[in-house]
């Protein structure tokens, strides 16, 4: 009788811990319904390094995130969509820009405020983005840029 007390007791704590990790999980990607948010647009030449359920910081802290990317067949810049809490209003000269933790860190979206008076309203696009910036693009830079200053003679003799 005791054992299968134990038993019971042990499967429902496991699965209160299973139903506790898939709504967080649930959480994390995203899935749970927030109405107190508005969505806003953003068109990128690229969204390397984020993906649906990405942060949208303002001033380090956490105001939304990333809802949807898809690739604009016209253009070929990735379409974005962001929600934002309710109750944030970000000035419609702002800008939105693809940002990174650290060299070791992920990437997350950062909204960098406008001085406007004007506040976008949802659906509305965010014109000034600017995409990931590849760590290799800028190291091969800065490696292709010093052997082309020791190839250069050193003028004068």
């Amino acid at each position: 009788m005791a054992e299968n007390r134990s038993e019971v007791l042990a499967g429902a704590a496991v699965l209160a811990a299973a139903i506790g990790f898939l709504v967080y999980a649930g959480q994390v990607a995203g899935l749970s319904r927030d109405s107190g948010s508005y969505p806003l647009k953003a068109s990128f030449r690229s969204v390397e390094g984020i993906t649906v359920g990405t942060d949208v910081r303002l001033a380090g802290v956490k105001i939304g995130t990333v809802t949807d990317l898809a690739l604009n067949p016209q253009t070929y810049f990735a379409d974005a969509t962001i929600s934002v809490r309710n109750g944030i209003e970000i000035p419609s000269d702002s800008a939105i820009l693809i940002s990174s933790e650290g060299l070791l860190g992920g990437n997350f979206v950062e909204l960098v405020p406008g001085g406007a008076l004007d506040v976008l309203g949802a659906g509305d696009e965010i014109e000034d983005t600017q995409g990931a910036v590849s760590l290799i693009t800028l190291l091969m830079k800065f490696v292709g840029s010093g052997s082309d200053d020791a190839a250069e003679p050193s003028g004068g003799k």
